[in-house]
Parts: C-alpha cells; structure tokens; sequence
C-alpha cells in the first residue's frame, strides 16, 4: 500500500478516501467469487481514472476500499462512475447468479458512504495550520535547516 504523496504537473498530494458500497435492498448478492471480480474490476475503473485501489474488502451485502485519489476530481463523479462501471461489469458477467437476486438491472442501492482518510489526527493538522507564520514555526524551520 502506498500512502506517500504523489505529485502531478503543479501539485503534490496525498488523498485517500474509504469508500463503502452495499447491494440494492442490503440483498446477499455478492460471492466470494463476485467479490475478487469487483475488486479487480474496482483497480482497472480506478486506474483509468488516474486513481489506486489500495485496500478492498467486502461480505455478501456491501464492499469497502481504500482509494488514493487525484486532487482534480470531483469525488460524486467518480462515485457514480464506479458504481455503474462495476454494476455493469458484474451483471454482464454474473447474470445467472444475479437474477435470483434482482429481476431489474439493479445491483448497487443509490446511496454510498465515503470520508477522507489520513495518517494524521485533525488535532495535528489543526495545530500545523494555526502554528504557520507564528515565531515558533519560523524557529523551528531555521532549526531543521
């Protein structure tokens, strides 16, 4: 897993996001074998997306990941693309499996968790914030060079 900062033209960044996904009417749809096809199929959408799957787990009813984001994108787009990128990749490829589930085209339910991840607290970046342009800050930055 890699959590250092990655840098594109005029950014760097380090974004990681955990997002949670369940099945339309919270139904036991998804198999050990669905899951190791959404999670493969979950790293190829994400890649074209300029974005890693870092971490992915799930049971019969929803799944989670870790994602690594690129600054630039709009985080309800991507959402919804992969939802339907991977719904669509799994009933196409697990159609009789899925139909003793669903009898519509359904797969995801429309709603979706997400929140931002990362190695520090919000107390530390609170205080690095409130910290910068104070004497103390400049003092420890002639130190440190």
């Amino acid at each position: 897993m890699d959590l250092l900062n990655k840098s594109a033209s005029n950014a760097v960044y380090n974004i990681q996001l955990h997002i949670v996904f369940v099945t339309k009417y919270r139904r036991k749809a998804l198999s050990p074998e669905l899951l190791d096809y959404l999670r493969v199929s979950f790293e190829e959408i994400l890649q074209a997306w300029r974005c890693e799957l870092l971490e992915f787990g799930g049971e019969s009813d929803h799944v989670h990941m870790l994602v690594s984001i690129h600054p630039a994108l709009d985080i309800s787009v991507l959402i919804n693309n992969l939802k339907t990128a991977s719904a669509r990749r799994a009933r196409n490829r697990f159609a009789e499996h899925l139909r003793q589930f669903y009898w519509k085209p359904l797969f995801w339910h429309r709603a979706y968790f997400v929140c931002s991840v990362g190695g520090a607290t919000l107390e530390t970046v609170k205080a690095y914030v409130e910290r910068q342009g104070t004497v103390e800050h400049a003092q420890r930055k002639r130190k440190a060079t």
